[in-house]
């Protein structure tokens, strides 16, 4: 199961310690609004899918909250068809869709998940919570 924070899931962008930190800032800064997940890790997970008005907890590298997220779209598609609008949502640096493949395909490999094209994912839209002076 995905960890929790009360009621409410975690969103762990990234791994702990690799480039979670970096993602985490990007949201934060409200530049980051789309995130990929691997329909696979669901199932293993035994986890749902996110829908949309879920609210998640963003944590940092030991898995402590630093924000709330708001799920905004849910679109399962394979890795295949995602296209540029949500490659710029992610905002992470790349500069066209082949970049932005290799380097999510790099990254899975590296931490032992072998993604291609047909591979089924989850694209995630989604916005930062603001905070109010009583949180």
């Amino acid at each position: 199961m995905f960890p929790r924070v009360g009621d409410l899931r975690t969103l762990e962008l990234g791994d702990a310690g690799g480039i979670r930190s970096r993602l985490n800032g990007l949201v934060l800064a409200g530049q980051k609004t789309a995130t990929l997940g691997l329909l696979d890790e669901y199932a293993e997970e035994g986890e749902e899918v996110e829908h949309v008005g879920e609210q998640m907890v963003l944590v940092d590298d030991e898995g402590l909250p630093i924000g709330t997220v708001e799920i905004t779209d849910v679109r399962h598609s394979t890795f295949g068809e995602v296209g540029w609008d949500f490659v710029q949502a992610e905002n992470e640096g790349d500069e066209s869709v082949e970049e932005w493949r290799a380097g999510h395909i790099a990254y899975w490999a590296r931490i032992g998940r072998q993604v291609d094209l047909g591979t089924k994912v989850v694209q995630l839209r989604l916005r930062l919570v603001p905070t109010t002076a009583e949180d």
